[in-house]
């Protein structure tokens, strides 16, 4: 980091902690060249993304309105709160990680699936059937057949 008083490059780091605000690191920084000390802070960079919906319309990426569609398909299970929060956390954490401006609405409807398979069969069907828009009852059974061919092997 560059000192501001000499412009020098070369600055230590003598304390770093928590901003208040929990979003940031305050450091503390000493020049090696004119000793003076300055105040620096480190905050996380969020890429804005934007979900590429099905009809070709883009939207900012919305982690409440993936977490609501999780919360309906976990309706009277037995997963808890927090792990919807954690389901969630993790997507959005995969998408930033991904570095990627732009991502379909059916890729992050996909992570979903994959998420509540893993949590439960049921929030799974739940949530496959408004996705994947079953038409029948045919479509429904076949889903729920695939689940358990899986589940026996």
């Amino acid at each position: 980091m560059k000192c501001p008083y000499c412009d020098n490059i070369d600055t230590k780091v003598v304390d770093s902690r928590q901003a208040e605000d929990g979003t940031s690191v305050r450091r503390r920084r000493a020049c090696d060249v004119c000793r003076e000390k300055f105040t620096t802070y480190e905050k996380l960079e969020i890429i804005p993304i934007s979900v590429i919906k099905e009809n070709g319309l883009r939207e900012s990426f919305d982690r409440n309105k993936m977490l609501r569609g999780i919360i309906r398909s976990c309706y009277k299970t037995e997963i808890s709160t927090a792990q919807m929060e954690e389901l969630a956390n993790n997507i959005e954490a995969a998408l930033q990680n991904s570095m990627r401006k732009e991502v379909s609405s059916k890729e992050i409807g996909e992570h979903v699936m994959t998420g509540l398979k893993s949590l439960s069969d049921v929030a799974y069907v739940r949530f496959a059937s408004v996705y994947r828009q079953f038409k029948d009852i045919d479509t429904f059974m076949a889903e729920i057949t695939k689940i358990l061919t899986e589940r026996k092997s």
